[in-house]
């Protein structure tokens, strides 16, 4: 069996697959053979950490992957990247489009790094990139047409719909309703349009490629994995640990299994490398830190009872940890010299800047925050201090702390340093584009 990886940048679930008013006929197209997941969620609402965690099947802490691979961070173990892992099974891995788990695509695994389109290579903007990235993708699925020995695995990552958006053109911003968890005026229209425009983009771009697996005859026999990293970049949304920023798109389809269209059991990104390894048949690596997602398609309503997600490094130092249930989350902050939003972790843009100009850079955080998932889905009322949910709150720090002695995660010492010559934003700084580094 192949495995086509479909990776969106800074998609959270915000697409049409989950009911949201964005046109994505390509992505829904291929799910409806597959399973939309509804409470997946990633282990790290950051860029690289987050693809690290899905790819080597462990938390970012125990992988080393905890910033930005083009500030500096790294994986520890490379060869634990499933690129890598299926090469040593057999497996032609091949990439298209954008990584952010090493600054050397090769050291992954890969046996080939596809180029895109002469034509195309040139533009330095994203949706020629993912175009480029969609037609070299495509072109390599015809050239497997008739070379059906060797199965693949062929990961396909869009810079789409990541910052700075396209201009929307097709999109009116006086009808559309931004997140909840942002105020609706002039500004988050605009931006949010501007989002919009960008995600069905990208569903062109993907569909290339799932028309592509159609055409040259591999559909029937290749697993299909469509995800995103974590949520959209706007503020309370990506870098937060809250359900707006590790709440992500997730598809699976695999051929000759029985799925249901919806699942809405907790799972996390870890999980989908135990599942592939389930999949082929295959023993599981030693250091895997997941569960299979297989169980849930014969009948099994629950695999896990919580996940895990984290933060330590974006731009700029941001350490907390988080623990969520079906019904409840505890979020732990562990800087306690910055208690303010970190800004260098919100992405710029005009809902940031109009937040800015209304004084979000002078909100202090709670250390700890502690929400009540079915009478509070928006996460507004924090019953940290609250006597009624103080067994609760007990319970939850309890099991977190027992996940990070377990997984020897470095948070437990205090402060969690950078590599050498990493670079980091200041805490007090305003954007992460601002070389104004520590």
């Amino acid at each position: 069996m192949n495995i086509l990886y479909l990776h969106a940048h800074d998609m959270g679930r915000y697409n049409g697959l989950y009911g949201y008013a964005i046109q994505t006929p390509n992505l829904t197209a291929a799910a409806q053979s597959g399973t939309v997941f509804t409470n997946a969620c990633c282990a790290a609402p950051t860029c690289s950490p987050s693809r690290g965690a899905l790819l080597t099947g462990q938390y970012p802490h125990s992988n080393g992957l905890i910033g930005l691979t083009h500030r500096g961070f790294s994986l520890a173990e490379p060869s634990h990247h499933l690129a890598a892992w299926l090469r040593q099974q057999g497996f032609h891995t091949v990439l298209s489009g954008h990584q952010h788990e090493a600054a050397d695509s090769y050291s992954l695994g890969y046996s080939e790094v596809l180029p895109p389109d002469h034509e195309r290579v040139a533009a330095t903007d994203m949706l020629s990139q993912d175009r480029a990235a969609a037609h070299a993708a495509a072109s390599f699925l015809q050239s497997r047409q008739n070379q059906p020995e060797q199965p693949f695995f062929l990961a396909v990552g869009f810079r789409l719909p990541h910052r700075p958006y396209l201009p929307h053109q097709t999109v009116n911003p006086d009808r559309v309703q931004p997140p909840h968890c942002l105020p609706n005026n002039r500004q988050t229209r605009e931006d949010y349009a501007d989002y919009i425009e960008s995600v069905q983009e990208m569903d062109r771009s993907a569909g290339m490629v799932l028309d592509a697996l159609k055409k040259f005859g591999h559909w029937q026999n290749t697993m299909v994995i469509l995800t995103t990293d974590h949520g959209i970049a706007f503020p309370h949304m990506k870098c937060n640990l809250y359900d707006t920023g590790i709440g992500v798109t997730l598809m699976l389809r695999i051929p000759g299994q029985e799925m249901p269209p919806l699942c809405d059991a907790l799972v996390s990104h870890v999980d989908i490398y135990p599942t592939i390894c389930d999949v082929l048949q295959l023993d599981r690596p030693a250091w895997l830190q997941g569960q299979s997602l297989m169980p849930l398609f014969c009948g099994t309503e629950s695999i896990r009872s919580e996940i895990f997600a984290e933060s330590t490094y974006h731009a700029a130092y941001e350490p907390m940890r988080c623990i969520r249930t079906m019904r409840h989350k505890l979020i732990v902050r562990y800087d306690d010299d910055f208690s303010k939003f970190v800004l260098p972790n919100i992405d710029n843009g005009l809902s940031k800047r109009f937040l800015l100009v209304s004084g979000i850079g002078d909100v202090v955080r709670s250390r700890v925050e502690l929400y009540d998932l079915h009478l509070d889905p928006a996460e507004r009322n924090n019953l940290a201090d609250d006597p009624d949910y103080e067994s609760v709150r007990k319970q939850l720090q309890e099991r977190l702390d027992l996940f990070l002695r377990e997984s020897n995660d470095p948070i437990l010492a205090g402060y969690v340093p950078k590599p050498t010559g990493a670079r980091v934003n200041q805490k007090s700084g305003i954007h992460p584009e601002d070389e104004n580094y520590e």
